[in-house]
């Protein structure tokens, strides 16, 4: 059943009203009529099952048919922490991790980032970021849009790093010379130590991946600093649009999103 995100101001009593182009899509690409069934989620507290009651123009007006529990949302939440790549690789990273069950993003830029970052066109990148995480939401029924922050510098990124429970940096050196262990490793000592239990169960977690050109040794040192743990995500080296992907699936496996505890 199809899923769409509204406003909690459009649910009013037992009705809702969805316009724009959520509306458009309702009518002109799923054509649905009066009498069909969706799944809208205010994106906060309240999951429900609705019927189309009435389609004008771009509104189209729902009535509420009932309650549905939410349970789509992973036990850890994993903010994905992506230095800026190349091209179009940020809205894939944004669109599987979000599919996977990523909290939220934060992009940011380090010393080997090649992207020029340009500010005057920052709303409009964020506005196309965002409409990408809504729809990867919706399409995998999410309970929740994850957010989007506005890209960090790299001491910007440092200064987060202690409000997490946990800051996992991917680091390909890790395991070589001392430097860092495995994500396994690192999610194990976690989980042992209880800090798996704070925060009502849901820890804060932030995974940290760098662009295509890697992380220096001097921001691997300052992430260490900070209190990000180096870990390594395996033997070979993975694309920068690959590691989150890669590390937050482990993670949430970890987690028992997926039957691993």
């Amino acid at each position: 059943m199809q899923r769409y995100f509204v406003d909690a101001k459009q649910i009013q009593g037992n009705q809702i009203v969805i316009d724009n182009d959520d509306a458009h899509h309702i009518v002109r690409v799923m054509r649905m009529a009066e009498g069909s069934e969706v799944i809208v989620s205010d994106g906060a507290a309240r999951t429900v099952k609705a019927r189309i009651d009435h389609i004008a123009g771009k509104s189209v007006t729902l009535s509420i048919v009932e309650e549905l529990p939410q349970r789509a949302e992973a036990a850890w939440r994993v903010t994905i922490a992506q230095g800026l790549p190349k091209g179009d690789k940020m809205e894939l990273i944004m669109q599987k991790c979000t599919e996977i069950g990523a909290a939220s993003f934060i992009p940011f830029s380090s010393e080997r980032v090649i992207v020029q970052y340009d500010h005057k066109k920052e709303a409009k990148r964020l506005e196309r970021w965002s409409k990408i995480v809504k729809e990867a939401a919706e399409q995998s029924h999410r309970d929740f849009i994850p957010t989007l922050e506005e890209p960090k510098s790299w001491k910007e990124l440092l200064a987060l790093i202690p409000s997490y429970d946990l800051a996992l940096f991917c680091y390909e050196r890790a395991g070589d010379e001392g430097h860092g262990i495995g994500l396994k490793g690192a999610l194990e000592k976690f989980k042992q130590a209880g800090d798996a239990n704070t925060n009502d169960n849901q820890p804060s977690i932030l995974l940290i991946a760098g662009p295509e050109g890697g992380f220096a040794e001097r921001e691997a040192t300052e992430a260490e600093a900070a209190g990000a743990i180096l870990i390594g995500l395996g033997r070979r080296i993975l694309r920068a649009e690959t590691a989150g992907i890669v590390g937050l699936s482990c993670i949430l496996y970890e987690s028992g999103e997926m039957g691993g505890v």
